[in-house]
């Protein structure tokens, strides 16, 4: 089994919904990513870069998921969350019912826009 879904199983249930759902969104938006396992956590990469990364934080409960180039996002800023960090902005979900799927393929789309 690869690190990644050893990562994923090992998770809560609520984390692991969560987890799951995102990477389905994500796999259907962009099917080029490839998802690795970085920094101890599942990173997706784009065109061989760093794209987003989907951390639980237990203690916080919730799933953070980063965007590399969250800073040069224009859109959405009203969802996306810096606290602190120069180059990564993040959604931030506390239950699968909290994820607006509207929100996330919108910032995931101009996210990928980014690349190109």
């Amino acid at each position: 089994m690869k690190p990644t879904q050893e990562y994923i199983l090992r998770q809560p249930e609520k984390y692991q919904a969560m987890v799951l759902h995102i990477m389905a969104v994500v796999g259907k938006i962009i099917p080029e990513a490839e998802l690795l396992f970085k920094y101890g956590i599942p990173y997706f990469y784009y065109k061989k870069k760093p794209f987003c990364y989907l951390a639980p934080n237990h203690k916080k409960e919730f799933v953070d998921v980063g965007f590399a180039r969250g800073f040069q996002l224009k859109q959405n800023q009203e969802f996306l969350i810096s606290e602190n960090r120069n180059t990564v902005k993040s959604l931030r979900y506390f239950s699968l019912s909290t994820i607006d799927n509207t929100v996330l393929i919108s910032v995931i789309e101009e996210a990928v826009s980014l690349y190109n």
